[in-house]
């Protein structure tokens, strides 16, 4: 382009100086100016120009502990909330799941499953529901993060639970938390009542009972390990299928462009659908996917079918991060402890930076990826 338009200027200088040759006379301005041919600027010496260089990462003097992402505040002292969320097909959409830092997922009676959302912070998250009944396991898991667990009934084993461990528990159903929480007249009439219980992080951290400890106790730490970089040696896998049940199966796909995982689930036989969060459809998305195998059996003698599920001890697993699958060893050595996760050689394996998914599933699960 530069040629052509250069060449078009010569050329009219060309014509410009033949018509002054040509027709003589007229005009105050001498031959030699006339005849003049203009030149092209020189081109600029590209080597000479600074590349610009991109805006560097914000810097933060703190991080949340359960996601690794940079904070302003430091609310690691602060006591986690746990949320037990209903996941039956006739209770969706849930409402708060894409703001929780954790998301446990679990088998229960049926082949059902119920989801525990763990919020570090629960300010500004907004409304919570639908809230469902505990289960011991889940009790197990929201002390190994000193949470404050909110529930609404639960299992007999739940309730020994509460009680032989000191559990710091918020229940909607048999406690005194009336004015914490709310019946959802639309989910009422079309899920039933036992599916419409709502509550708001507002009702929570406004009515928080003042005899509860809200600061970790001295020496707390979750010790997960964060890196923006994904570790060596990973398998490259877009999805993962988890199915915890006949009733139950997610599916977690790997979207590159955001770098994030999207979550679908199958509920009672249906075709996937998206996992999303509220009536306007906003989709969950996570930056790790955490498979972890253990014992799964019905409790013996229990008339509701009701799950023991082991969370202690020691199991094999898989990590998924940044479109790579790691095998992993988990380890939790008591009740009060976090799930440890371990790469090959025994060493804590970093997660990415962002929220996580933690599929607590049987050893005999058909679990697949691609």
């Amino acid at each position: 382009m530069k040629k052509r338009h250069w060449g078009t200027q010569v050329l009219a200088g060309l014509l410009i100086l033949s018509l002054v040759s040509c027709g003589g006379g007229g005009g105050g301005g001498s031959s030699s100016q006339a005849g003049s041919i203009p030149q092209p600027p020189e081109e600029p010496d590209i080597s000479a120009i600074a590349p610009v260089e991109p805006d560097p990462d914000p810097v933060y003097p703190y991080a949340n502990p359960l996601t690794g992402e940079g904070l302003n505040e430091d609310v690691s002292g602060k006591r986690p909330v746990a949320v037990m969320f209903n996941n039956l097909k006739k209770a969706l959409p849930q409402i708060g799941v894409s703001q929780a830092d954790v998301l446990y997922e679990v088998v229960a009676e049926g082949g059902i499953t119920r989801i525990m959302g763990v919020y570090q912070n629960l300010e500004g998250t907004g409304d919570l529901g639908s809230i469902r009944s505990a289960r011991d396991y889940y009790v197990s898991l929201a002390c190994g993060h000193d949470a404050i667990y909110i529930h609404a009934g639960g299992s007999p084993q739940a309730y020994d639970a509460f009680e032989s461990w000191g559990v710091t528990h918020i229940d909607f159903v048999n406690g005194p938390y009336g004015d914490m929480c709310w019946r959802d007249p639309e989910r009422r009439k079309n899920a039933g009542l036992e599916h419409s219980m709502l509550t708001s992080s507002e009702k929570v951290l406004e009515q928080m009972p003042s005899r509860f400890r809200l600061d970790h106790e001295a020496g707390y730490g979750v010790g997960w390990i964060f890196s923006k970089e994904a570790p060596a040696g990973g398998e490259k896998v877009i999805r993962l299928t988890a199915p915890f049940s006949n009733y139950k199966t997610g599916y977690f796909t790997y979207d590159a462009s955001q770098g994030h995982y999207l979550i679908n689930q199958s509920l009672d036989g249906s075709d996937p659908i998206p996992f999303v969060d509220g009536p306007d459809g906003d989709r969950v998305t996570v930056s790790n996917v955490l498979v972890l195998y253990t014992d799964v059996s019905l409790v013996p003698g229990d008339s509701a079918g009701r799950m023991s599920v082991r969370t202690t001890g020691t199991g094999k697993g898989v990590l998924l991060r940044d479109g790579q699958l790691y095998p992993i060893t988990w380890q939790r050595d008591k009740r009060t402890d976090t799930y440890s996760f371990l790469d090959q050689s025994g060493q804590p394996i970093p997660l990415a930076v962002g929220p996580s998914y933690i599929n607590v599933i049987s050893a005999s699960a058909n679990v697949t990826w691609e």
